[in-house]
């Protein structure tokens, strides 16, 4: 009797066991497509090119037979992507729709590549790199604030350095920085995403890295914005209008940094 019930209690793990490992492939290969297509589209928006679904599906076989390079997303012989416009910066940022499309960010010596989307909530930091509400954007002045889950798309910032460079590609623009400084801080410390008079990037995940369960405290990077792909326009519009500026930094998120 005892023998029967043991084997039924194993039957019952595996099947469990069998589940979760089918729920978690399944997880992380509709994360992956999600952040292909997204990146197939900011492509096609960047190049002022309508997406469409049998593009996607042409550009997918292509890459997964391992004959994209070289090619776009048409088929077609690859050309390099043209200059973006950069349009003066506005004077404070402005509040986007949920999972509005911001761009992609990448840290080429990392290996790191994801879009980015407005919005820290659970559907969003999901499938993509979060940008931290009423924080700037690429291109304003200020401190641009984006999260992502230490087990996804931040796996590897552990491994991040002081001089690597980080991306940000917009459609309005390409923007690089150079890592300052890391630290880890207590979800409270919302100072890390507050205002800051320099064009900034602040990247942020849930720390340590390989905490089982809710992890306590949060990674930060501060990163500077640096190089030819600074607007022109900004060292004016970082002068101008002090008293909104400042309005701005009342009106930041200060509950606490996001959880990932």
């Amino acid at each position: 009797m005892s023998r029967g019930i043991a084997r039924c209690a194993e039957c019952l793990l595996l099947v469990v066991g069998l589940g979760l490992l089918d729920y978690y492939i399944w997880q992380q290969a509709s994360t992956g497509l999600y952040q292909d297509y997204s990146s197939w589209v900011f492509d096609r928006e960047l190049r002022g090119e309508p997406p469409s679904m049998p593009q996607f599906l042409r550009y997918e076989a292509l890459r997964l037979a391992g004959r994209d390079q070289g090619l776009n997303d048409s088929g077609r012989a690859a050309t390099e992507t043209p200059s973006m416009a950069k349009p003066p910066a506005p004077a404070e940022p402005k509040r986007l729709p949920e999972e509005a499309m911001i761009g992609r960010v990448e840290i080429p010596r990392l290996r790191l590549q994801a879009i980015v989307r407005e919005g820290t909530d659970a559907s969003t930091l999901e499938r993509s790199v979060g940008h931290v509400p009423y924080t700037a954007l690429p291109g304003e002045p200020g401190n641009v604030a984006i999260a992502a889950h230490r087990d996804t798309f931040f796996r590897g910032l552990g491994q991040i350095r002081p001089d690597d460079v980080i991306t940000f590609s917009t459609l309005t623009g390409r923007y690089r920085y150079q890592v300052e400084y890391t630290r880890v801080v207590s979800p409270k410390d919302v100072s890390v995403i507050g205002h800051t008079p320099d064009s900034e990037l602040t990247l942020i995940t849930c720390y340590p890295f390989h905490y089982i369960g809710a992890a306590p405290n949060r990674f930060i990077v501060r990163a500077k914005q640096i190089g030819p792909d600074v607007p022109q326009m900004q060292q004016a519009a970082t002068k101008a209008k002090p008293a909104k500026r400042r309005a701005y930094a009342a009106r930041a998120p200060a509950a606490e940094l996001p959880s990932t």
